[in-house]
């Protein structure tokens, strides 16, 4: 589970709260119709947009926002290292017995496709194919969800036409004032909630969340394809250090 998202959302929505219910109760911006113009306006438009299959994807990659751990790098990297010291020592099938033994699911296929006998530019191409097309499926995830922000505040401004249009109707009950601009303000309210402290900060954890596996995936595929090759362990290190701040690096070497 990731704490910064974690603590995002307390924040985000626990201050909120906090300043609703320190000038009022929670109930005044509890209302139904303009839930309705929001929520289903902002539904409906995004099914209109988007496959369902699409918009059904991206809420399974959202889970990645809240539900994900990342593996430090400089494991990956002395993961790859131990790999090179084996494949020095006992050959390229010594990593037969290692495959049990690896969690990520990429670097299980590199060290499988090295096993295999693929040639190590054949091996870099087709991981790199791979990689295009995660970053094609991250991509329209989080595109997704900027629409779905995009279209929120948007719906909210419809809703508020619709209530200033009733109360402008009802100037002469103003018995009938009070809920129209109730749904013309609480509308605005909704759509921006959703849109700022919702949708556009997911998309933007989305896109980090595909930045940093990108980076992790390129290194895998540089230590697999250099340890194909045969290249000296020390040299192979150099290289993957190159993927990480020179801090982390002083880190590894300490260690």
């Amino acid at each position: 589970m990731d704490l910064s998202t974690i603590i995002g959302i307390i924040a985000a929505f626990g201050l909120m709260l906090m300043a609703i219910l320190y000038g009022s109760p929670l109930t005044i911006f509890f209302n139904i119709p303009a839930l309705l113009i929001v929520l289903g306006g902002t539904t409906g438009v995004a099914f209109i947009h988007y496959p369902f299959a699409d918009l059904r994807e991206a809420f399974k990659v959202a889970r990645k926002a809240v539900f994900h751990r990342d593996k430090p790098i400089n494991e990956y990297i002395q993961q790859l290292m131990n790999f090179a010291n084996k494949a020095r020592k006992e050959g390229i099938l010594g990593l037969q017995g290692e495959l049990d033994r690896i969690d990520d699911q990429f670097l299980k296929r590199s060290v499988q496709m090295a096993v295999d006998g693929q040639e190590p530019d054949t091996l870099k191409d087709m991981l790199n194919t791979e990689i295009d097309y995660i970053i094609k499926r991250h991509s329209k995830g989080a595109n997704i969800f900027v629409s779905i922000g995009t279209y929120a505040p948007a719906m909210g401004m419809v809703g508020t036409l619709i209530g200033l249009v009733q109360m402008l109707q009802n100037l002469n009950d103003p018995s009938r004032i009070g809920p129209a601009m109730a749904v013309a303000l609480l509308t605005t309210f909704y759509g921006a909630v959703i849109a700022n402290v919702v949708c556009l900060p997911v998309a933007g954890k989305l896109r980090n969340r595909s930045e940093t596996e990108i980076l992790e995936k390129s290194l895998i595929i540089e230590g697999m394809r250099s340890i194909l090759s045969g290249e000296n362990p020390r040299l192979i290190e150099q290289k993957l250090h190159a993927y990480i701040s020179p801090k982390l690096r002083a880190t590894m070497f300490e260690q």
